[in-house]
């Protein structure tokens, strides 16, 4: 892993990214497409951990105490947005809520920052979900649908821009340039197939 974290002497800030969804199930797995492509594009910092987690579970829970700061990549749905729409939130924002931007997942990451509290575990946390067109397919289908795979460039955007806020130094594999205002992410030539 290449980058690193920007000078100044403070303590480096433990991030970790979840990318949350089943890739086999549509527009379910749009955690998984940022994983995907965050990790063929671009080299991550050592302090920055990117996980595929399928669905989050309690065994995240040492990730609380490990890392400072967690970052979820996750579907919503019932925002009464069009699909393809990003939202960015706190944990707390979506907590306890039912309906609209409610996470597809059956653990939302502010469930796993309540369950570490008790434990005496704390961190600090993000969340970036994408209205989903469809994640209920007949058949099992790997991709997305257009409308939220013409979106997954900024979704991307939106994770790399949170991570370069926190202090991490992103750079582009291909180039060694680094990640930073303005940037706009390229899909890697090899996921092009994934609409459907």
């Amino acid at each position: 892993m290449g980058g690193g974290f920007a000078p100044g002497g403070a303590p480096q800030k433990r991030i970790a990214v979840f990318c949350v969804g089943n890739k086999l199930m549509l527009d379910e797995g749009i955690g998984p497409a940022v994983y995907d492509e965050l990790t063929a594009t671009y080299d991550i910092p050592d302090e920055v951990t990117l996980f595929d987690v399928g669905c989050m579970g309690l065994d995240m829970l040492p990730h609380v105490r490990d890392y400072d700061y967690l970052v979820t990549v996750d579907a919503v749905d019932g925002t009464g947005s069009k699909p393809g729409t990003i939202f960015e939130f706190e944990p707390d924002d979506m907590a306890r809520r039912s309906g609209a931007m409610q996470s597809l997942h059956d653990l939302k990451l502010v469930d796993l920052f309540d369950a570490a509290a008790l434990m005496g575990y704390a961190a600090e946390g993000r969340c970036f979900g994408m209205q989903v067109e469809n994640m209920n397919p007949l058949d099992l289908t790997i991709g997305l649908t257009p409308s939220v795979y013409e979106a997954l460039p900024m979704l991307v955007d939106t994770v790399l821009a949170d991570l370069t806020r926190s202090g991490a130094v992103i750079r582009v594999k291909a180039t060694g340039e680094v990640v930073g205002p303005g940037w706009h992410h390229v899909m890697s030539p090899d996921t092009s197939e994934t609409s459907v």
